[in-house]
């Protein structure tokens, strides 16, 4: 039989050692996401993965805000971000810091997640975009990289808060 751990068992970090210390050198930039759920499900899986931080670009919407804590959790509280009016702002930032820029996105010369390789310690920086429109074409245009996750539906598309786990688990699988 299996039984829960306790909350002493999972041996979490503080908040101050999350921003201190984060795992793993990822960022996540997020162009233009309108619904603070999938905003707020961004910061809960990036605190779950330990990653550097986030950045908000455009009309992201921003914590704090009810609606964003409550799919967070409190993990707005633990990532770093940042806001930027504009994603070519977020994208110089990210690459002024060391980090290479990677849409996800399907297109024409993308590579199936599961066929990517980075160097383990190679600083990625990892573009959504927004629910409808998918990355920007101003993001597009400065990206090192592009990723698709592949899709066997009729759809082809996933919410961006399963992108984002899909994404990050799949990294920090290949990095470790």
């Amino acid at each position: 039989m299996f039984e829960k751990k306790t909350m002493a068992a999972l041996d979490r970090k503080s908040i101050a050692e999350t921003k201190e210390n984060p795992a793993h050198d990822i960022l996540i930039i997020l162009d233009d996401v309108r619904s603070m759920h999938n905003v707020g499900s961004a910061f809960r899986t990036a605190d779950a993965f330990g990653i550097s931080g986030i950045y908000l670009c455009g009309y992201t919407p921003t914590p704090p805000h009810r609606d964003i804590h409550k799919t967070a959790l409190g993990a707005e509280e633990s990532i770093i971000w940042k806001h930027f009016r504009h994603i070519n702002e977020g994208l110089k930032a990210a690459r002024d810091a060391g980090f290479r820029l990677i849409a996800i996105e399907q297109t024409i010369g993308s590579v199936p997640l599961n066929q990517s390789s980075f160097q383990t310690n190679d600083k990625l920086a990892f573009i959504f975009g927004n629910e409808v429109e998918g990355v920007s074409d101003a993001a597009l245009a400065e990206v090192d990289a592009c990723i698709e996750i592949p899709q066997f539906g009729a759809k082809h598309s996933l919410n961006i808060s399963v992108s984002v786990g899909v994404v990050l688990w799949e990294m920090i699988r290949k990095k470790d």
